[in-house]
């Protein structure tokens, strides 16, 4: 589809290949006619998107990611129609996005719509969710590899056995379809690949450094020109596509090869047929060419364009090395198909995927350790600068946080319970006991008249200090405890480590302020939190 509407629109297959060459159904227009074909196609997805599936706005990802997590797997059934109709129209368009976020989100509504006939649970839904998005990833990119690591990683964020071999069934039937409709040749035909010098490996590191950077300000960029056409804009929504079509076409006309996903100018960007400046050109070209398709309410995934944006880092960063010491750094290659993977991994923080997706790509695993290495730099620089990924972000500035969905990174203060009423630390021991089996509770906190917390008793530590020579009316504190204590912001994976660690069945919760008690913790709530969230 997306073939189809590039040729009927450009007359090429591929127009980001074909320079300023004319529209042969056109001529008359000359190079020119770039400047229509996104306002043309904009006029016709925007209504489609408004009407029938807002959801396919956008890249796709974030919105399959929140089904999971929040909604049981549930996706509209006219979102996969839909998306496939207004993704080939963006792109094709000139839309300069990529092809695996329609995929995913394409993939993934099926796996619902099928989870749904079958009247499947949430469990299994979700998992037909992820089989929907294996399969697309799989088959696309002809990387069956990728397509079960992206579905596990992204979308259902585990491993668990359970889900994997369904998983892995879904992306090899999709792979065996995939290469006998396209062939089975890699993504990126490059020569073989090697790394000859130990001291490379130093460059490698620094190159994940910076590709870590680069994929966090592309995040950055992409939701800033997002918010710039958002407070721009006035007019009906299913009409932003086509009006700022107008200047994505301007923007087209003046660097052509930005028009659509542009997979030929990255093989030859990383083959080196372009010198360092131009590869610095198109980088920023892409960036910006990618966030205003996304911003005006385009169709398309991130994916392909970080990595077309790593590939020109990496391709002109080992250029410049290669002219400082040849003999060391070895082919400028290696650096722009190592810059692929971790640029997209500083973007999306997904290192078994970049890792594997680049390698089945390519098809060279004589780059495999540098490719681990820099992938790894890139995610832990990414890490350190910012807090989402460009999936997690667009949900973020909704108010949706993906992270509270996983079970030891929920806060103690959702699930603490009220403390009981509390013995003063004067208190005589012999009192205490029966205040301890009037409770109903196993143990017991102190709090003095301000209410400051003094630790906590139970009837063996009482027994204890009776035995060990205390008299009946001496003060309770000296039968005082005292287990770690949490703070409400701490989350139950914090929690889950005390107790592994201490002899404790319950845990203080302490105020901000680290005096008052607010509410307590057992283990065995803990534990069972836990155990339903890892199930849902």
């Amino acid at each position: 589809m997306i073939e189809g509407v590039t040729r009927v629109l450009t007359g090429h297959a591929d127009y980001s290949a074909a320079g300023r060459a004319d529209n042969p159904y056109v001529p008359w227009l000359g190079p020119y006619f770039v400047l229509l074909t996104p306002v043309v196609t904009g006029l016709l997805y925007g209504p489609l998107v408004q009407r029938f599936a807002r959801e396919a706005r956008g890249h796709g990802v974030p919105e399959v990611m929140y089904a999971v997590a929040r909604s049981g797997g549930r996706i509209a059934s006219s979102v996969a129609l839909v998306k496939s109709v207004a993704s080939a129209l963006c792109i094709g368009g000139g839309g300069s996005v990529g092809r695996e976020g329609p995929i995913v989100q394409i993939g993934s509504a099926l796996g619902s719509s099928l989870g749904s006939w079958l009247r499947a649970g949430e469990a299994h839904t979700r998992l037909l969710v992820a089989c929907g998005a294996a399969g697309g990833i799989a088959a696309t990119f002809n990387a069956p590899l990728a397509g079960v690591f992206f579905a596990m990683e992204l979308i259902l964020g585990d491993f668990a056995v359970r889900s994997f071999g369904m998983v892995v069934l879904s992306s090899v039937t999709a792979s065996v379809i995939g290469r006998s409709v396209l062939g089975d040749e890699p993504f990126l035909d490059l020569p073989p690949l090697a790394v000859d010098h130990v001291f490379a490996y130093g460059l490698f590191l620094l190159l994940g450094a910076v590709a870590g950077v680069v994929g966090v300000l592309f995040t950055k960029v992409l939701y800033l020109v997002e918010d710039g056409c958002d407070a721009l804009w006035r007019g009906p929504e299913w009409l932003r596509p086509a009006v700022g079509g107008l200047l994505l076409g301007a923007f087209l006309l003046a660097l052509p090869q930005m028009y659509g996903v542009g997979y030929p100018v990255l093989q030859k960007g990383v083959e080196g047929g372009y010198a360092i400046g131009f590869l610095l050109v198109l980088l920023l070209g892409k960036v910006f060419a990618c966030s205003l398709t996304i911003g005006i309410g385009g169709s398309g995934g991130v994916f392909a364009p970080s990595l077309f944006v790593g590939g020109m880092l990496g391709s002109a960063y080992g250029q410049a090395w290669h002219h400082a010491s040849a003999e060391v750094t070895g082919s400028p290659v290696v650096y722009a198909v190592v810059a692929m993977a971790a640029v997209f991994a500083g973007s999306a923080r997904a290192p078994i995927t970049a890792v594997i997706i680049v390698y089945e790509l390519t098809g060279e695993y004589g780059i495999i350790l540098p490719l681990m290495a820099a992938v790894a730099v890139a995610t832990a620089v990414s890490r350190l600068l910012s807090r989402d990924t460009v999936y997690t972000a667009k949900l973020r500035r909704r108010g949706i946080d993906l992270e509270q969905d996983e079970p030891g990174r929920r806060p103690v203060a959702a699930v603490m319970d009220p403390p009981p009423t509390g013995l003063a630390p004067g208190t005589p021991l012999e009192e205490a006991i029966g205040a301890l089996i009037a409770s109903g509770q196993a143990s017991l906190p102190l709090a003095d008249e301000s209410g400051t917390y003094r630790g906590m008793v139970d009837a063996l530590a009482v027994s204890s200090a009776l035995n060990s020579g205390a008299g009946g009316r001496d003060p309770l504190w000296k039968a005082a405890f005292f287990p770690p204590t949490l703070a409400p912001d701490a989350t139950l994976g914090t929690a889950l480590a005390l107790f592994s660690g201490e002899d404790a069945r319950v845990l203080p919760v302490l105020d901000e302020d680290g005096r008052t008690m607010i509410g307590w913790l057992s283990q065995r709530q803990t534990l069972r939190v836990m155990a339903e969230r890892a199930g849902r």
